[in-house]
Order: structure tokens, then C-alpha cells, then sequence
């Protein structure tokens, strides 16, 4: 499946202390615990259902620069929590999308993209388990879907810090949300809209700052610069 800029800006915003103890729910092929590790996280671990996604995202780590710190693992969420002991600095998903939708034809997409194999309420059950008692639980959810997982959340003693609305143009609809939890109330949280693009192709100055970290044509636009 293709890296899209919503979970790139997603990981870019990990809010990943150093040191940290980073548990990734639904790894894919690994973009986000490859990021939370170039973000300074000390030990990351990905738990992937799928077993061609689980076996890239082993490849995928084992080529980076930080194959020590990452450790992929093929086993359902919930069979992994039955059996886990530690407890996770920061717990990351970017969990199934669709509720009560007709299935895609093509069956990798439609477990990636819909809740036969996790549900919202099990997510969030699962953090709340796993979870140190200073630690941060961030997500990334379609706006329809927002207010209900808030309520999920509460309901297991989660407070919402930060909410981020990601969309494609400054005049376009909201497209997903980036949401932080954490176990203490520290009063409002924080809200805001990040808008990705100035014009097709051209990012804007908000999301250049996180991205710029992550993606090679920024590298290459500005070695050019410089030897222009």
C-alpha cells in the first residue's frame, strides 16, 4: 500500500520523548516506528496482523539505520496484549478507518482499511493496559469519528491534550485528526488545523517544517539550491 502524506504528517507530530518505549498498533510496513525511531525513541515495537506487511516492515527495519531498536511482531493486538507485561512510553495507531462500510475488493486494503480485526473500543482498552501512567496515547481517526472514540476514551479515564485536523487545502473540508491522550486532565486541550498544501504540488510553510525531516525531495530540493 501507498505512504500517504496523512500518515507521514501523523508520525512527524509523534509527540516521542527520548528514551522512550514505543509500542506501534497495526505497523503496517513499519512507517511509523521507523519515524518514531528517527525521532529519538529508544525501543520500538510494531505488532502487525498481516503476514506479507509484518514481513516488510521486519526487512524495512532490519535496513535502517536503528535495526537494534525496532523489533516487528506478527500476532493480533489483542493476543499480544493477553501476553505483555511491559508497559510503552507512547502508544501509536493509525487504526482501521471504516465502521459499517461494504468491504474493498482487495483483501490486504480492506484489512488495512476497515475494523473487522480491531475495534475502536478495543483500542482503546488495550492502551489504557499498556500504558505508563505518564504516557501519551496519540491516534489518527477520520473527523466522523472523532467525537465517539473522545467518549471512548474518557470512559477508560483518558483525557484528550492535543487535537490536529489535517487538511488538503486551505478552503478543503477536514480530512483526519491526530489525537493525544494522556492519564492526567491538564486543562483545554490544544486545537488546531494544519493545512497541507498551498497549491497542488506545493506544500505549505506548516507542513514543510514537519516533513522536511522524512522526505528525500526536500533533500533534494535544497541541494540543489545550493549548488544552483
Amino acid at each position: 500500500m501507498k505512504i500517504c502524506t496523512d500518515s507521514l504528517l501523523f508520525g512527524a507530530m509523534m509527540p516521542v520523548k527520548p528514551m522512550a518505549n514505543v509500542l506501534d498498533i497495526g505497523a503496517g510496513t513499519g512507517l511509523l516506528s521507523l519515524i518514531a525511531a528517527q525521532l529519538g525513541a529508544d525501543r520500538i515495537t510494531g505488532v502487525e496482523l498481516m503476514e506479507d506487511a509484518c514481513r516488510e516492515a521486519a526487512e524495512n527495519f532490519a535496513r535502517s539505520p536503528w535495526p537494534e531498536r525496532l523489533r516487528a511482531v506478527r500476532q493480533s493486538i489483542q493476543d499480544f496484549a493477553e501476553n505483555e507485561t511491559g508497559r510503552y512510553d507512547l502508544i501509536i495507531s493509525n487504526p482501521p478507518f471504516f465502521e459499517r462500510h461494504f468491504n474493498a475488493a482487495e483483501p490486504m486494503r480492506n484489512a488495512a482499511r476497515h475494523d473487522g480485526h480491531l475495534k475502536h473500543a478495543e483500542l482503546v482498552k488495550i492502551a489504557d493496559q499498556l500504558l505508563t501512567q505518564e504516557g501519551w496515547f496519540y491516534v489518527l481517526l477520520p473527523g466522523q469519528a472523532v467525537a465517539a472514540f473522545n467518549r471512548l476514551a474518557m470512559q477508560s479515564g483518558f483525557h484528550l491534550r492535543r487535537q490536529t485536523a489535517f487538511r488538503g487545502y486551505a478552503h478543503s473540508a477536514e480530512k483526519v485528526v491526530a489525537l493525544t491522550f494522556g492519564r492526567v486532565p491538564l486543562g483545554q486541550p490544544e486545537c488546531e488545523t494544519l493545512t497541507i498544501y498551498d497549491e497542488p504540488g506545493i506544500y505549505s510553510v506548516a507542513s514543510r517544517a514537519y516533513l522536511e525531516d522524512f522526505l528525500l525531495r526536500f533533500a533534494v530540493h535544497e541541494s540543489a539550491e545550493h549548488t544552483g
